[in-house]
């Protein structure tokens, strides 16, 4: 892996959709940094007040007086349009606002000194990443410009490409976007060997799941290692936040019988007091057989208590439960791998402490112990320390730099060449990256000089099922009969999984570039811009 010496030290950064952490890479050892709260942990959450705007646990903890204007869960909605399903459905449970922007991009509605304002996901999460920046700075003594930033294995394009946009209006260049799955922790985490070793990787966390098969080669000397990820699955919309959720609306239906309060949904107030009593009671759970979720003077003057069973809690979110273990299952089939096969099973997120999770994997793999011997909340944020520490050159640990991670990309990439909506498939899902890969095309009309082919990520055999990435707009083609002209079409994905387009006309030689038109994904350069210089006003 390439380095380049850069000015100041690289942090490494967890996004989160509950929390955030951050860490760095030095004297040879990874350390989690505490922020001014004396946390490792930062809750990704922000506030606006009349006043002034808060961040992590200064935004929490007003939170149930200010329900509206507090924004959490924002991983929810990055780099996703407002049409889809899940952001409609989050929306209903959230207390704060979402309109449709432009290009169908979710915004965010607030009132802020005195003012109705509409932030972008992106802005929001920024505002995060300047939270960790400035923890970074303050524990470091130094200006911090550089970072490596996390996102679930199963982010798609567009929510990669809005991550690093986050980044660069929170100031930061983000020198790598790194699959959960990617840091290698299993070396530094887990008892050293020098057979090659398949690691599952189980990432559940505040609001995503990702479960990553890898095989570890320690290479000949132990000094030159590979990681390489060879199936993911998950789901970007599972994890914590949907047990809570699960918890509200049982809650709800006790006070509502119990008391026939119906109004009580209208009430954003009580409900944001009720969430947060419903998370307390999760976190209980795990280390008893039951506990009670209680409000006092929760709506209309009215105290909640009631008492609630692991057994009940795992009733719950009984299809939540099923959906990981699909997951998993369909991970190991993708390998072709059988459950026998795997070495290690690695627990990371939050949620995996969760007994009925553990339970499940235990006897999925047949009574295997599970490695819990690493921080489940840190992992992530210190695997990516590691590889931010690698990226800059500034590590003389040879162990890390002559180590080789090989990521996959989590979707298939393909697209609409007939008018029949049939995905054809380029980069099929699970390919290791970096890669290139090109197909020929040709057209369709005589004397056709444009060609605008659909580009799309997904598993579908239907385009309408899968996810618009943009179009290919290939111009400049000389005049001639249809069927004739010779055209390249070559499509990239970098380290960072992000897809890159270029064509050329075999007949000329002539190169053409190809224009991935803006579908509310990616921000355009003078947006970025814009909105630097707004957050460091």
């Amino acid at each position: 892996m390439a380095a380049t010496k850069v000015d100041g030290p690289a942090i490494g950064i967890d996004l989160g959709t509950t929390y955030s952490c951050v860490a760095v890479w030095r004297h040879d050892r990874g350390e989690v940094i505490a922020n001014d709260q004396g946390n490792r942990l930062t809750p990704s959450c922000v506030a606006f007040t009349s006043t002034e705007r808060l961040v992590g646990e200064a935004a929490v903890n007003q939170a149930a007086l200010n329900p509206t204007n507090t924004i959490f869960e924002v991983k929810r909605l990055i780099g996703r349009r407002f049409s889809d399903e899940s952001v409609k459905e989050d929306a209903n449970l959230w207390p704060f606002k979402v309109v449709a922007g432009n290009d169908e991009r979710p915004m965010i509605v607030v009132q802020h000194e005195g003012k109705e304002k509409q932030f972008m996901p992106e802005e929001i999460s920024s505002m995060v990443l300047v939270k960790m920046r400035e923890t970074a700075e303050v524990y470091l003594g130094k200006k911090i410009k550089n970072a490596v930033i996390t996102v679930p294995v199963y982010f798609n394009n567009s929510q990669r490409q809005a991550t690093i946009d986050a980044g660069a209006i929170a100031g930061l260049n983000v020198m790598r976007i790194i699959a959960m799955s990617q840091p290698p922790l299993p070396l530094y985490m887990m008892p050293v060997s020098n057979k090659r070793r398949t690691v599952l990787v189980f990432d559940l966390g505040g609001g995503t799941f990702d479960v990553s098969l890898l095989n570890i080669d320690p290479g000949t000397n132990m000094d030159k290692g590979l990681f390489e990820v060879v199936a993911i699955a998950g789901d970007t919309h599972l994890g914590g936040a949907d047990f809570d959720n699960e918890m509200v609306k049982y809650s709800l239906r006790e006070f509502i019988r119990k008391h026939g309060k119906i109004d009580i949904h209208s009430n954003q107030k009580a409900l944001r007091r009720l969430r947060t009593a419903c998370e307390r009671a999760k976190g209980m759970l795990s280390s008893t057989a039951q506990t009670t979720i209680e409000v006092d003077s929760l709506h209309d003057g009215i105290d909640f208590c009631t008492t609630i069973t692991r057994s009940r809690f795992e009733e719950l979110n009984k299809d939540l439960f099923s959906k990981c273990m699909k997951a998993l299952d369909k991970c190991l089939s993708d390998a072709k791998m059988d459950k026998r096969s795997v070495h290690d099973v690695v627990l990371v997120g939050g949620s995996t402490r969760i007994p009925k999770v553990q339970n499940m994997l235990r006897e999925f793999f047949c009574g295997k112990e599970l490695c819990q011997s690493i921080n489940p909340d840190e992992a992530v944020a210190y695997g990516a320390a590691i590889q931010a520490s690698i990226l800059c050159g500034g590590t003389d640990d040879g162990r890390l730099v002559d180590m080789l991670l090989r990521d996959v990309t989590p979707l298939s990439l393909g697209i609409e060449t007939e008018d029949n909506f049939t995905m054809s498939v380029i980069i099929p899902r699970n390919t290791s990256i970096p890669t290139k890969k090109s197909r020929r095309f040709t057209t369709i009309d005589d004397n056709q000089t444009t060609v605008s082919i659909p580009v799309y990520e997904g598993e579908s055999a239907k385009t309408w099922n899968n996810n618009l990435l943009g179009k290919f707009e290939l111009t400049g083609i000389p005049p001639a009969p249809r069927g004739k002209p010779r055209l390249e079409t070559t499509f990239e994905i970098d380290a960072n999984g992000i897809l890159k387009v270029s064509e050329e006309d075999l007949d000329t030689g002539r190169k053409n570039g190809i224009t991935i038109l803006n579908h509310g994904g990616r921000l355009r350069k003078e947006e970025i811009a814009r909105l630097v210089l707004k957050a460091e006003r």
